[in-house]
């Protein structure tokens, strides 16, 4: 199976200031309501993201993104072992699935998901 694209984050330090100037530039739409502190984005179509606050300890604002996964364990494991390293361990995302972070071999962060089947 390919590794879609399948979700992004924009990690800002004003959520609303990001939502106002995204919601104008490209129309997307958000539901503050499903999950709190944490706003997803309905871009239209496939994927959707989010939009959250940065915590204090983050560095930087920054945008992540997820790749689709079949099985998430082993994909973590070959990033592993071909010089990335864990950022994120596996978690569980209440009726959706699992998601991890790993740091390239550059240090780039990216995130897979492996939803519930």
């Amino acid at each position: 199976m390919p590794n879609p694209l399948c979700h992004f984050e924009l990690m800002t330090a004003n959520p609303d200031r990001a939502m106002s100037f995204y919601g104008k530039v490209f129309d997307w739409t958000f539901d503050r309501e499903s999950i709190p502190g944490y706003t997803l984005v309905n871009t239209g179509q496939e994927p959707s993201g989010a939009i959250f606050a940065k915590p204090d300890d983050a560095p930087n604002v920054c945008a992540n993104i997820y790749f689709q996964v079949n099985d998430l364990d082993a994909t973590l494991a070959k990033a592993i072992e071909n010089g990335g390293k864990t950022l994120v361990p596996k978690t569980p995302i209440p009726n959706v699935g699992f998601f991890a972070m790993f740091a390239d071999p550059e240090g780039l962060a990216i995130g897979i998901m492996q939803p519930t089947s």
